[in-house]
């Protein structure tokens, strides 16, 4: 079990970290949340999708896939962008906060990128008509900064057929190493964690083809 630590006080750091450089890298992603309420507060949507190489591109898509409106966990679902301090404690920012709900921002992301990698399947949203198409379920547990200066992404994923029945259902996980200090660098790694993922699944669903 998690424990969930609240931003009103500054944690303090033992000997737990496995190094100064992560040390400083969890100092500054908390400093937001160690300083006053009168700091204004930044927020921040995750980027695009890297586009992978030399994907070929089909006049008219054979197949259709419906990516579902992607659930979070509860500690995911706010505003703050989480960081995990050691194995059982997580920190939710009050000063750095997602732009937009973590939820959508991951289902149109993970959309962009599916349709990216598999130029063949039309990728739609859970709002579309589904006319005998696939559907794509997602459970994301961990979408946070880490400790050890990793940015995870981690969950569950499932692939129904048109009469609902399930085809695959599989874990998924992605690491990233954040290059720099602060929330910026955490973002934009999280946002390759996410691409990493969308590689994962557009390789497994080409697969179970």
């Amino acid at each position: 079990m998690l424990h969930f630590r609240s931003c009103d006080r500054s944690p303090s750091f033992g000997p737990r970290w496995p190094g100064v450089g992560v040390l400083l890298l969890a100092l500054t992603l908390l400093a937001g949340c160690a300083s006053g309420g009168g700091v204004s507060a930044q927020r921040y949507s995750l980027p695009e999708g890297v586009q992978p190489n030399q994907v070929s591109r089909s006049d008219a898509p054979s197949q259709r896939l419906v990516v579902s409106r992607i659930r979070v966990t509860d500690y995911l679902d706010a505003e703050g962008i989480v960081m995990q301090l050691d194995d059982i404690t997580l920190n939710r920012a009050r000063q750095h906060l997602w732009a937009e709900d973590l939820s959508r921002q991951l289902q149109r992301g993970l959309r962009q990128r599916l349709a990216e990698r598999l130029p063949d399947t039309q990728v739609v949203g859970d709002d579309s008509r589904r006319d005998g198409a696939h559907e794509l379920r997602l459970d994301v547990t961990h979408f946070q900064g880490r400790y050890d200066g990793q940015a995870i992404a981690r969950g569950e994923w499932q692939l129904r057929d048109a009469s609902g029945e399930i085809i695959a259902l599989e874990p998924f996980a992605a690491a990233t190493t954040l290059d720099a200090d602060g929330y910026p660098a955490l973002v934009r790694a999280l946002g390759l964690s996410w691409d990493a993922v969308a590689d994962q699944l557009a390789d497994r669903l080409q697969e179970l083809r």
